[in-house]
């Protein structure tokens, strides 16, 4: 038999187990590992929600666990199936690959991997042991609001479908022009993103509705009343669901004087309801965005719980809008968006707007700080704003020139005022070079002795084949000097601080020019998914660009002050 069919060569065993299996993650790649006992045959799903695997020939072991890495948000299994749950949705070859080996005890192993960006699916050899698997039509999150309950219950009820007998065999004769091409390899310095262009492409998934009379210079709130007077004993009805790209909306119908607190936890948001009766519920698999909801009779009233699967904070990865009933109806609409793009798009208080100030630095040359000396300067960092001129860099919901820009402008206005003598790179709509590898050598050398740090400032997108799995912030660091790791995770750490973002951490497996080619700690943070539905408001917002803004200052703040610097020398607390 063919290595890698899902098939081995002895059969008939009895008592063998598919059990839980080994994972480990490096940066957002998941690498999951499954023991194939003899006679295991198998079936693999590519979903909205992660990848279900049919099991035959073996018993799976019945479990639940939380968070395989970080792009495994959830493994289930029982009643001889598995599914890895993924916090963005997998296609056919996106997302996901998976293969099968030999290790060195001869056994095989199914080898499954996982993360936003990673393309190939099913190696050649399992490619016919793919089952293909269309996403039941469900409305959208407009007209959820007001669809009949029993109209949209239907529509979005999440039925497992039953695994077949045996595969399906892929169409041999599909032509190779139909299969979707992986993603063309970046251009070597570029950073990630920077080739993404919306002319020329498949139109990008819509942006998410804004809820009626949502103010986005106002917090969600976090307790409410439905206006009327109390119905003792109302019966609270399931909650009407809608999707949209990147974003799911629930809408919880509240007799008159119900009341409602939200309680924001780390994968999920619990609706502790007052005033209202219902038997104990669930739903399961709705969407990327919630994995399950459930109801739970409590003396009183009724908790219901959200559970997403990605981190949702006071202010982040959700809002809601109490609306006013529907026409014919006496219930006010609870609605709640849930999307882990949704960042914090609150106002900055004239008292959050302050970065505390610097203490100058003894004059330097080179490295030596002339110790006979007693002049002191503001410490000195560059702040470069990608792109500029003939090179718009990614283009969606905004051109990323343009948003550089803005930030790093932001940016030195608070440095300055913190006494830090902040530089740019560009201050107007230009390019340092014609030539694209020169202009990054260019910015890159803009780190003169005496400089301590330097940041560029990017914005990511993807492909509109991929929009959906890339949104939220992510910093970049190169080897070029010893403290580089450290200047990044101070940067994200603190954008991510400050924006509620969704954080896709700390990048540094590529070679980029405008990094490798300085000398002093350097950072590149891309604050945003221009391709993104969500996202890609987030970067039209005012507000969160103030508040990205806000966030590179304190890292930059914080590096000077802790020594993270050139020469490693602290210029005080």
């Amino acid at each position: 038999m063919p290595a890698g069919s899902g098939t081995l060569n002895l059969t008939g065993m009895t008592g063998a187990t598919f059990g839980l299996p080994r994972a480990s993650s490096d940066g957002s790649l998941t690498r999951v590992v499954f023991d194939l006992a003899p006679g295991v045959t198998y079936l693999l799903t590519p979903t909205f929600g992660g990848l279900r695997i049919d099991v035959r020939g073996a018993r799976v072991l019945p479990a639940v666990s939380a968070r395989l890495g970080t792009s495994v948000a959830e493994y289930r299994a029982g009643g001889g199936q598995v599914t890895l749950v993924t916090p963005f949705p997998l296609s056919l070859t996106d997302g996901w690959r998976a293969s099968e080996t030999t290790v060195a005890t001869g056994a095989r192993v199914l080898i499954v991997e996982f993360a936003p960006t990673l393309a190939g699916g099913a190696s050649a050899s399992l490619r016919s042991l793919v089952r293909a698997t269309a996403a039941p039509a469900t409305p959208d999150a407009r007209s959820v609001l007001s669809a009949p309950l029993s109209t949209v219950a239907t529509a979005t009820a999440a039925t497992a479908a039953p695994p077949p007998t045996a595969p399906a065999p892929a169409p041999a004769s599909a032509p190779a022009a139909s299969r979707p091409a992986p993603p063309a390899p970046l251009p070597e310095g570029l950073p990630p993103g920077d080739t993404v262009s919306a002319a020329g492409k498949t139109a990008a998934p819509p942006p998410a509705p804004a809820l009626q009379g949502q103010d986005t210079d106002k917090p969600s709130p976090l307790s409410g009343r439905a206006p009327g007077n109390s119905q003792p004993g109302a019966a609270l009805t399931v909650p009407r669901l809608g999707k949209n790209p990147g974003l799911t909306r629930v809408v919880i119908d509240l007799p008159p004087g119900a009341t409602y607190r939200m309680v924001p936890g780390g994968v999920g948001l619990r609706v502790e309801l007052a005033g209202v009766t219902a038997s104990a519920q669930t739903g399961q698999n709705v969407s990327p965005e919630l994995r399950a909801w459930r109801f739970e009779p409590t003396e009183g009233g009724v908790n219901v719980t959200l559970l997403t699967g990605t981190p949702v904070t006071p202010r982040s990865g959700w809002r809601a809008q109490l609306l006013p009933p529907a026409a014919g109806s006496d219930r006010s609409r609870l609605a709640i968006d849930l999307a882990p793009a949704l960042a914090d798009l609150t106002p900055l208080t004239s008292r959050e707007r302050v970065v505390t100030a610097v203490p100058p630095v003894p004059v330097t040359r080179g490295t030596a700080i002339l110790a006979l000396s007693a002049s002191l300067v503001q410490p000195r960092v560059v702040i470069d704003p990608g792109h500029g001129g003939r090179d718009p860099g990614a283009v969606g919901a905004i051109t990323e020139k343009e948003v550089t820009l803005d930030v790093a402008l932001r940016v030195r206005a608070l440095l300055r005022a913190a006494g830090v003598d902040a530089v740019l790179t560009r201050e107007t709509d230009t390019a340092l070079h014609g030539n694209k590898a020169t202009d990054l050598e260019m910015r890159a050398r803009t780190g003169t002795p005496g400089t301590q740090l330097f940041l560029s400032i990017h914005v990511n997108a993807m492909d509109a084949r991929s929009a959906l799995r890339g949104y939220g912030v992510e910093t970049w660091w190169n080897p070029n000097h010893p403290l580089s790791n450290t200047f990044a995770a101070l940067i994200q750490k603190n954008v991510v601080g400050v924006t509620g973002a969704y954080s896709q951490g700390l990048k540094g497996n590529r070679s980029l020019s405008v990094l490798r080619n300085s000398r002093i700690p350097a950072a590149l943070v891309e604050i945003g998914y221009t391709s993104h539905p969500v996202d890609g408001l987030n970067l039209k917002d005012e507000n969160y660009l103030d508040r990205v803004a806000l966030g590179i200052a304190q890292g930059i703040r914080e590096a000077l002050v802790t020594g993270v610097t050139a020469g490693g020398v602290a210029a005080g607390k």
